[in-house]
């Protein structure tokens, strides 16, 4: 367990036969009755009939959905991550053709038989099945934005420390999907802090400083001596609820770097615009080593060049970091492509890595897990922002390791590849989970695979150095 949520940890845990802090369907109970009514004006017959295998491949209407027939003007997506024999992302890549092609009766008959096969409580397909279709739905009749706000809204009333602690500790006991971007990227910060004794890392992270008690541990016994570390921490969500649980967070974090013997100070910046950052808000000095820490966060910043801007949000972003010359940035995001404007390219990107990830969390969670449920409706609300809401709405923007590589090379930053020994630290924290997780690594950094397929991408970036003055 994380040493972050477990300080006091006896005065944090619910005392035995306390009711669960999370209704496992109550964040999205609301809208999904609404949906539902509206569901039942769309259908195509008054009766559903009994679920059959004939009626899935009537649905489908041929042998490989995605290795055949998907060649010709669309792009494919697996059908699993493995063993091909999972029928969710087959159908649902078939109620996406329909909607690209506005074939409404192939629409309604494809919905009518993924809202009998789909249960967010079920297996792994009917779970993946449920939060797509929600999105496609709301993508036909245009109430995406609308889904979104009501899902958002029922999150942040249950939003809460204790349950945040509980779904992160367990997520994190269970799948290496947030921890191998910990162990990656703190290795990398040790070893370009070595020698250093004044420290100073702009976090902006969102696995709620989970990553900190390590490196923590590791600077209070790094042989040089323990140096003074200010963490200043910016938190690109516009809630007031994050906020409050951020500030709780903060506070077990100082409590625990005095515990472990280590100088510490902590900044808490509210920053929705990231792109609006200005480096004289991050209080930087001259005898500090720097380093820029992103996990799971850029791809909120929008990438596309509007008007008459010359560079993207995305981009200035990138500057701004360069600009400050830290020692190092590390950056951790999702091995996916999002940001085609074409609706089926997009969807066929999101199929396969979210298939991933469901399969992921099937084979780590028990089904009935309260913890699970959280993660998966996180996603729920991600794929309705995705696939359903209007453009300049849309917060999932990602982009692969290599388009980002493009991007950090452009601004003046070049590679920092992590050493022999970081690559042995993540192969280590892999041996800790079940079989099926995996690591490879090019030129843009180091890529987690579940069962051989991409799903998370570390990389570490420096500026590029300044030409020597000739003497001349």
């Amino acid at each position: 367990m994380n040493p972050l949520f477990k300080i006091e940890e006896s005065f944090d845990l619910p005392a035995a036969g306390a009711p669960q802090l999370h209704d496992p369907w109550h964040e999205q109970q609301a809208y999904r009755q609404q949906w539902e009514l509206d569901f039942s004006a769309h259908e195509v017959a008054p009766q559903k009939p009994e679920l059959s295998t004939t009626m899935l491949q009537d649905f489908t209407n041929f042998q490989n959905p995605v290795a055949g027939e998907a060649s010709s003007s669309q792009p494919a997506a697996s059908t699993s991550s493995g063993d091909g024999g999972h029928w969710a992302p087959n159908l649902l890549l078939e109620c996406a053709r329909a909607i690209a092609a506005n074939d409404t009766p192939r629409i309604q008959s494809l919905m009518w038989g993924l809202n009998e096969l789909a249960s967010p409580y079920g297996d792994c397909d009917q779970r993946l099945a449920s939060y797509f279709l929600q999105a496609l739905f709301c993508r036909v009749t245009g109430t995406g934005a609308r889904c979104h706000s009501i899902l958002c809204a029922a999150a942040e009333k249950t939003y809460s420390f204790e349950s945040l602690r509980k779904m992160i500790l367990t997520f994190q006991d269970a799948s290496p999907w947030t921890t191998f971007g910990h162990v990656a990227s703190n290795g990398a910060l040790m070893e370009a802090f070595e020698g250093e004794m004044k420290i100073h890392i702009v976090d902006i992270n969102s696995t709620f400083c989970t990553q900190w008690p390590t490196l923590l541990e590791a600077l209070a016994t790094r042989a040089e001596g323990t140096p003074h570390l200010r963490l200043t921490t910016i938190v690109l969500s516009k809630e007031e609820s994050v906020m409050k649980v951020m500030r709780q967070i903060m506070t077990r974090l100082e409590r625990f770097a005095r515990l472990m013997g280590v100088p510490f100070d902590s900044t808490l910046m509210q920053k929705p615009q990231l792109e609006n950052l200005e480096l004289g808000e991050l209080n930087l000095k001259e005898d500090e080593a720097l380093a820029i820490n992103c996990i799971h966060t850029l791809h909120h910043v929008p990438e596309a060049v509007t008007g008459d801007a010359h560079y993207s949000p995305r981009d200035l972003v990138l500057y701004t970091f360069k600009n400050a010359n830290p020692k190092i940035i590390t950056i951790v995001e999702d091995e996916v492509d999002l940001v085609s404007p074409d609706f089926m390219t997009c969807f066929c990107e999101a199929i396969r890595y979210y298939s991933l990830l469901f399969e992921s969390l099937d084979e780590s969670f028990p089904r009935a897990s309260n913890e699970r449920l959280m993660l998966e409706r996180a996603c729920a609300r991600r794929l309705v922002n995705l696939l359903a809401c209007d453009t300049s709405q849309n917060e999932e923007r990602q982009e692969l390791g290599s388009q980002w590589a493009i991007r950090l090379q452009r601004v003046g930053l070049l590679p920092a590849p992590f050493s022999d020994d970081v690559v042995d630290d993540v192969r280590a924290l892999l041996k800790r989970y079940k079989q099926g997780w995996g690591l490879t690594s090019n030129e843009s950094g180091l890529f987690l695979t579940w069962k051989g397929q991409v799903t998370i991408f570390a990389s570490s970036w420096k500026p590029i150095p300044p030409n020597p003055i000739s003497s001349d």
